[in-house]
């Protein structure tokens, strides 16, 4: 049996590709791809056994070669055409139906609703279709987007670990999400990451909204100075652990 696997995710890859080894996979010949316009992998991985693809040139090269197309953490959208005709799954960083879309966690930690994994059949809506399994996963007030994004895709390979054999036979009894929720898109997160300097809001907001855009290696949240300049905003946050040894500010 043949097995399309499209992720964008190293960790994923790598984490998935350990899954894989476990013997009672022995029958499946999963095969690797990422996105076109991925240029990293590009770089790093493009290879004979982890190549790129544009899907919505490929339709019917997919349909006539697959009886199943993972997707996990994948850059592009499904066309109609394919997740009609090939059981496409999607294992998801959200608890769905909540903050569908775009960075499910940042989101999350704004606006309350959970977050977690799920892995679900795919319609032509995004982060939609029946449930297959999911977990949520615990914000903290300690935690920024970066910190909660990983345990997220930590959880993902748990889920995929247990789950995983019987997506592939298709034992399981997928369950329709109990209503449409919401969703979230680029422009939403490109909208969020400018900082209205005049606007009125409390300590606790504020820092909510810092830690929501703060993840590790990325410039999100900006404002603009006086002169037009553009200043780039993150936040860090660190949980007291030994009492006697936080330094404080120094005296005079």
């Amino acid at each position: 049996m043949k097995i399309m696997v499209l992720t964008d995710n190293e960790f994923i890859y790598n984490e998935f590709k350990e899954i894989i080894k476990d013997k009672k996979y022995n029958d499946i010949n999963f095969e690797f791809f990422f996105s076109e316009s991925n240029k990293l992998f590009k770089t790093k991985f493009m290879r004979d056994d982890f190549k790129s693809i544009d899907l919505k040139c490929r339709i019917n090269e997919l349909v006539s070669n697959y009886k199943l197309v993972l997707s996990l953490h994948c850059k592009q959208m499904f066309p109609s055409d394919l997740v009609n005709q090939i059981r496409c799954v999607n294992v998801h960083p959200g608890f769905n139906p909540y903050n569908r879309g775009w960075f499910p966690q940042v989101f999350s930690i704004i606006n309350k609703l959970p977050t977690g994994v799920t892995i679900h059949e795919m319609d032509e809506e995004l982060d939609h279709g029946n449930i297959i399994a999911q977990k949520k996963v615990d914000i903290f007030q300690w935690e920024t987007a970066y910190e909660v994004y990983k345990k997220i895709q930590y959880t993902e390979i748990q889920l995929l670990k247990i789950h995983l054999r019987d997506i592939v036979d298709n034992n399981y009894k997928a369950i329709q999400p109990l209503s449409e929720g919401n969703i979230n898109k680029e422009k939403d997160f490109n909208k969020l990451c400018e900082i209205n300097l005049n606007k009125l809001v409390t300590f606790k907001e504020a820092i909510d909204y810092l830690r929501a855009v703060s993840f590790s290696g990325y410039k999100n949240a900006y404002f603009y100075d006086e002169s037009g300049e553009k200043i780039f905003v993150e936040i860090k946050l660190e949980l007291e652990k030994d009492k006697n040894n936080v330094k404080q500010c120094p005296t005079k």
